[in-house]
């Protein structure tokens, strides 16, 4: 199994869990915040299904400028995010099945500006940047879930409103 094989087996598994948790929404769901510090829950969703598609846009670039090249995606509806969900499911899907396997080892840098966040390979860029990031605020959405009483889908087995 090639890199790009693996990877296109865990792009498609997380995006069907982040469109299992948006199929349970309604409109007026995503103003939610359970604290003032918090995004809204349409804000975060957003970050995560923008995430998701920066597998075919900032993994790319060598060099990803969060001043230049980042526009955050701030939907109004679950319709929106399923629509930038599946469209850029698409594109993901795409350009890891043309990715030449050499380019997952060119280093990949992100920044805002002139400040460096970080650089590695584009194989831990689209891991630890992009995976495991969506990862973590789409289980913070899971939780508001919980709060708003929203039944929370199993992601990796079954969740405890799955039981019987």
């Amino acid at each position: 199994m090639s890199i790009k094989d693996g990877f296109l087996v865990e792009l498609e598994r997380e995006t069907n869990n982040t469109r299992r948790i948006i199929d349970r929404l309604k409109d007026e769901d995503l103003a939610y915040k359970p604290h003032e510090k918090s995004m809204s829950l349409g804000d975060l969703l957003g970050h995560v299904v923008e995430l998701h598609n920066w597998v075919g846009t900032a993994l790319l670039k060598n060099d990803f400028n969060l001043q230049t090249d980042y526009q955050p995606l701030k939907p109004s509806t679950v319709a929106e995010l399923k629509e930038a969900l599946d469209a850029g499911y698409k594109v993901n899907e795409q350009q890891i099945s043309s990715f030449p396997e050499e380019d997952w080892f060119k280093t990949w840098t992100m920044r805002v500006g002139d400040y460096v966040i970080g650089e590695m390979p584009k194989l831990g860029a689209l891991r630890f940047v992009i995976f495991n990031h969506l990862i973590h605020h789409r289980g913070q959405a899971t939780v508001y879930l919980r709060l708003l009483n929203i039944a929370v889908p199993g992601l990796y087995g079954p969740s405890a409103d799955e039981q019987k």
